[in-house]
Parts: structure tokens; C-alpha cells; sequence
């Protein structure tokens, strides 16, 4: 679990209300069902849009990865490497076929069952770097929906705005219907503005940071599967691998 994007959410959302309530405001007027449904719904429906259905749902899964990020532990997969390479110096290749059973990670277990059956380093490397660059592009496009929805957001609030001062227009004679329409006029702005610089755009980038890391890890076990296939010394690899570790 990420502490710092909860605590981030919640340092953002009570430096919004407390900022309200310091000015004497109320946190009700904050709460128009009216402008939520206009900024949440416009916004939805304009990434969906500009969207492919896989990549839509595939944004919307990645945003667990704010709270729930995957786990990237590089010295820990610099231990697993080390330890195939101490493996294979012992037995040969074939003596990595026992560590095929322990992986989960697809993409760990195609690179070293292609060294257990003898692929040339090179065709290894190659046959890993595509996945990789099908992998990050797949991902990345899927993190823009959230950079796309902090695109919109503030349009849509705006538009909110439009119509909430429109209804004001529409009913001058009658008073009591003026602070309804008000309120949902300023209230979709701050929606659409506050959800995209406080959450959207903010996610966007977070989901960014976290596919590198990612792909990080990848290309460092490219170098490893890499590394032992030509027989290098474990010492050797494991200095290749820290070079990765900042």
C-alpha cells in the first residue's frame, strides 16, 4: 500500500475544505449533486470517446496501482538472477529447469525457460525487448486516459458553469430558484479544476513513474538472462545489475 499518495489525497482534500471552512464558508456548498453528475458524466463520456474500449478499462484498472502499486523490488530479483547464475555455472542450463515451477511473472518465466532451452543471448534479448516495448506502450497509453480526463475535467466544468448560469438567466423573476443556479455554476468549476490538478493529472503521472519502474525491472532481467547465457561470472553480473539500482 502507498502511504504517501493516501496521505496525499487527504492532505489535498482537507487543504481544499479547511480552506472553506476558514472562510467562514460551509462544506455543504461544496456538495451539488447537479454539477458532480455534469463534470464526473462529461468527463467519463469524452475519454471514452477518444478511447479504444481495451485501453479505457485498462486505465480504469491501473488506477488501483495508485493505492496498490505493483511491487518492484530490484535487489531482490538481483538476488534471483544471482542465484540462476550460481545455478547454471554448477549444473548447466538445464539445471534452471527447476525454477520454472516457482515463477508467477509471465514474463520472467518465457525468459528463462527460453535459456533453459538454449537460445542464443542475442535472440533472447531481442525476443524479451519486444514484449517490453509492447508492454510499456500498451501501458502508457492506458495512463493518458487520466491525463486525458484532467484535460477535460476543467472544460466540462466550465460547461457546468454555462448551463448553472443559464438557469440562473432563465429564472430572473423568480428569487429563489437564483441560488441554485449559482451554486451549481461555481461549484462545476471547482469540480472540474480541483479534480484535475488534485487527482487526474497527479494519477496520470504517478501511473507513469510506476510503469518505468517496471520496465526497469524487465530490462534488468533481460541483462541477467542475458549475462548468463554467455557464462559470465556472477560478481560480474551482479555489478551489472546494481548499475540499474539509483
Amino acid at each position: 500500500m502507498d502511504l504517501v499518495s493516501i496521505f496525499g489525497i487527504l492532505l489535498a482534500l482537507t487543504a481544499i475544505i479547511g480552506g472553506q471552512v476558514l472562510e467562514g464558508g460551509h462544506i455543504g456548498s461544496l456538495l451539488q449533486l447537479t454539477a458532480f453528475i455534469i463534470v464526473l458524466g462529461g468527463t467519463t463520456g469524452a475519454i471514452m470517446l477518444q478511447s479504444s474500449p481495451k485501453i479505457f478499462f485498462e486505465g480504469m484498472r491501473l488506477a488501483k496501482w495508485i493505492i496498490w502499486p505493483p511491487k518492484a523490488n530490484q535487489q531482490l530479483l538481483i538476488e534471483q538472477v544471482l542465484t540462476w547464475s550460481n545455478l547454471a555455472r554448477k549444473g548447466g542450463l538445464l539445471a534452471l529447469e527447476s525454477q520454472l515451477e516457482q515463477l508467477q511473472d509471465a514474463f520472467t518465466k518465457k525468459g528463462l525457460q527460453m535459456l533453459v532451452d538454449g537460445a542464443e543471448p542475442e535472440k533472447i534479448r531481442v525476443a524479451l525487448e519486444v514484449e517490453i516495448s509492447t508492454y510499456e506502450k500498451h501501458h502508457l497509453d492506458a495512463s493518458r486516459v487520466w491525463q486525458a480526463a484532467g484535460g477535460y475535467a476543467p472544460t466540462v466544468g466550465i460547461l457546468g458553469a454555462v448551463l448553472g448560469l443559464i438557469h440562473v438567466m432563465e429564472n430572473l423573476s423568480d428569487p429563489s430558484k437564483l441560488g441554485a443556479g449559482i451554486a451549481v455554476a461555481f461549484v462545476a468549476t471547482v469540480y472540474g479544476v480541483g479534480s484535475a490538478n488534485l487527482f487526474f493529472l497527479p494519477m496520470s503521472g504517478k501511473l507513469k513513474y510506476l510503469i518505468e519502474q517496471e520496465v526497469v525491472m524487465r530490462e534488468m532481467l533481460i541483462e541477467g538472462l542475458v549475462s548468463i547465457a554467455n557464462g559470465e561470472n556472477p560478481r560480474v553480473i551482479e555489478s551489472k545489475l546494481q548499475g540499474y539500482i539509483i
